[in-house]
């Protein structure tokens, strides 16, 4: 089976213009990303460093689950994780907050899945985020959906690109 290092290093698969994440049995997955995608990508983690204290947003954050490796959009990870993991590849701990960007070439039950994989690796929130900025916050106490984060209470519950 082919490693995550292994993959991230294969020059073959060097900018390419997909996320490129893996199953639980090393077979790569691809999904193509879209212009509007990074803009949202771009305010919410600009969002997140102006909100956020004692911890870093980070973009396309490789997360190592229980079905492979999933990559976050945007995500929050506190010092406390990120110091010991912080020339990882990949990390053995989700960070504290996982965010998800809805896309065409995905269905909203597909970021669900994934999204509670991130909750299974530690994650404390995962949040969705769709075509039009709208956010959804879930807490990894709760099923539903919360009506603000519990983490970063002044996030927007819509992300609006200049």
């Amino acid at each position: 089976m082919v490693t995550w290092a292994e993959i991230c290093a294969d020059p073959v698969l060097q900018n390419l213009p997909y996320k490129i994440e893996t199953n639980r049995f090393g077979k790569i997955m691809m999904s193509p990303a879209s212009f509007w995608h990074g803009g949202f990508e771009i305010e919410i983690g600009h969002l997140l460093k102006q909100l956020m204290q004692g911890g870093r947003a980070v973009a396309e954050c490789a997360i190592k689950t229980t079905d492979g490796i999933r990559v976050a959009d945007v995500a929050w990870i506190s010092r406390e994780r990120y110091e010991p993991h912080r020339k990882a590849i990949s990390l053995p701990i989700a960070p504290e907050i996982c965010v998800e960007i809805i896309s065409s070439s995905n269905t909203k039950e597909e970021m669900l899945s994934k999204m509670q994989l991130y909750f299974s690796a530690g994650a404390k929130e995962t949040w969705l985020c769709d075509e039009d900025g709208n956010m959804e916050f879930y807490h990894s106490a709760s099923v539903a959906p919360i009506p603000q984060s519990v983490l970063c209470p002044l996030f927007p519950v819509k992300v609006v690109l200049d």
